[in-house]
């Protein structure tokens, strides 16, 4: 009987061994994604854009693979970063990626992918104001206003649907934006200031 305790006593730092070199890396990973994530949504928090975008495409570069919800969350968080830190365009292709990628795949969660259509519909707004004040023709920017503007008004039906009051004033004022940077003349577009994203 004592033979067969000092035996499984031995193997404890075996098992504790193995589990270190197995499944604890991957706890590990998970440990130090966590503490990148809360490093990173502090760092928005207070502006530094640059500093959180590094870190975000450090979570990403750690997370597993299987960890779909958290990688995509952690890709929208870093587009709106680049949104902010003059990486517009980025941002934008990023973003029609993940809307779509969201779209296709019947259990993501659908909070975020109202959060990723918001940003996309955002972006675009951005890039067809700096699209029609660098001169380009209709053709290259009315695609992106013309999304902007099905997105923000997907936005407000889904907001009528919740019947929350405030979201739907706040996307309502969105769509009539885009439709009326739509329309604005260039020269009424040049003299207004860039919008704040």
């Amino acid at each position: 009987m004592r033979i067969l305790l000092l035996v499984l006593w031995m193997l404890i730092p075996v098992g504790a061994l193995a589990y270190h070199m197995g499944p604890g890396q991957t706890d590990m990973k998970r440990d130090q994604v966590s503490q990148l994530l809360a490093d990173a949504d502090q760092l928005v928090l207070d502006e530094k854009w640059s500093e959180a975008k590094q870190i975000y495409t450090n979570a990403l570069e750690l997370l597993p693979e299987n960890e779909v919800a958290t990688n995509r969350r952690t890709r929208l968080e870093l587009a709106k970063c680049e949104i902010n830190d003059k990486g517009l365009p980025q941002a934008n292709e990023d973003l029609k990626v993940l809307v779509n990628e969201l779209m296709e795949d019947s259990g993501s969660d659908p909070r975020l992918l109202e959060d990723a259509r918001m940003a996309l519909a955002n972006s675009q707004f951005y890039i067809t104001w700096l699209m029609r004040l660098e001169g380009r023709s209709p053709d290259v920017w009315e695609p992106e206003i013309t999304s902007s503007q099905q997105m923000y008004r997907l936005l407000a039906e889904n907001a009528e649907r919740d019947g929350d009051q405030e979201m739907i004033n706040i996307r309502r004022s969105d769509l009539e934006s885009a439709v009326k940077l739509a329309r604005m003349d260039i020269g009424e577009l040049q003299g207004l200031p860039l919008p704040s994203q």
